[in-house]
C-alpha cells in the first residue's frame, strides 16, 4: 500500500484556515442522498454538512450507476464528541500497550480517530458513507463502516489488497464518484471523504482550508 499521511502529521495542523462562512445544511431535506441513522444524535448533527459538501454529494450521486445510492452514515460531529472519541482511543491504546508513551498512543489512535484539532468532521466538511441499492441493501465493501485497523487486520484501509474482487469493485465505484465530485479520501478509512477541511487542503495543495470548526 502507498505511504499514508495521517491526520496527526504536523503538516496538517500547519495548514491555514480561511473560513468561508458556509452554513451547515441538513441532508435529510435532500431526496438525492440517503441517510442512515446508526449514529443519529438527538440534535441531528450527524445529518448536517457544509453547503458545498451537500452540493458535491449530489454530484457524486449523479455519477453513480442508476441502481446505486450513497448512504451517508455521519457528517458533522460536534467538537466535544470528537474529543471524547479521541481520548477514549488513546486510553485504549495505552491500556493495550503499557510500554507506549503518550506520543505513540496519540499517533496510533489517529490512524482511525481524528485528533480534535484537525478533525474533518468537526469542520462540517467530512462524510462517512457507503453504497446501497435502490432498495436500501448495503453493498459488500470489505469491512463495515467505522471498522478499526486492529479489528479488521487493516482491511479498512482503502487500498488494502486482500479484500474480495466484489468489494474492490464497489470501493472503486465509490471512489470514482467521490473523487470526481471534488472529495478526498482518508486512506485508512475507505468510507471517509472530505472537502474544504485541512486534510483536503493538504492533499490537493490548496493554500487554505475553507472550513474551520463549524457551529
Amino acid at each position: 500500500m502507498p505511504d499514508i499521511v495521517l491526520l496527526s502529521d504536523p503538516r496538517i495542523a500547519e495548514v491555514l484556515v480561511k473560513e468561508c462562512g458556509e452554513p451547515l445544511v441538513d441532508l435529510r431535506s435532500l431526496e438525492a442522498v440517503r441517510i442512515d441513522r446508526r449514529l443519529a444524535d438527538s440534535e441531528g448533527a450527524f445529518a448536517h454538512v457544509r453547503l458545498s459538501v451537500a452540493d458535491r454529494l449530489i454530484a457524486a450521486q449523479t455519477g453513480l450507476p442508476r441502481r446505486l445510492r450513497l448512504l451517508v452514515v455521519e457528517g458533522f460531529r460536534p467538537a466535544a464528541l470528537q474529543h471524547r472519541y479521541f481520548a477514549a482511543s488513546v486510553s485504549a491504546h495505552r491500556a493495550a500497550h503499557p510500554g507506549w508513551d503518550e506520543h505513540r498512543a496519540h499517533l496510533e489512535a489517529s490512524r482511525y480517530v481524528s485528533p480534535p484539532e484537525v478533525a474533518p468532521h468537526v469542520s462540517g466538511g467530512a462524510v462517512d458513507l457507503t453504497l446501497c441499492t435502490v432498495s436500501g441493501a448495503e453493498l459488500p465493501m470489505g469491512t463495515q463502516v467505522n471498522a478499526t485497523p486492529p479489528e479488521s487486520d487493516e482491511a479498512c484501509y482503502t487500498a488494502y489488497p486482500g479484500i474480495s474482487a466484489e468489494a474492490r469493485r464497489n470501493r472503486d465505484i465509490l471512489g470514482t464518484a467521490m473523487t470526481s465530485a471534488g472529495f478526498v479520501n482518508y486512506p485508512t478509512e475507505w468510507w471517509h471523504w472530505s472537502y474544504g477541511d485541512r486534510y483536503w487542503a493538504f492533499v490537493t495543495g490548496s493554500r487554505f482550508a475553507r472550513y474551520g470548526p463549524a457551529r
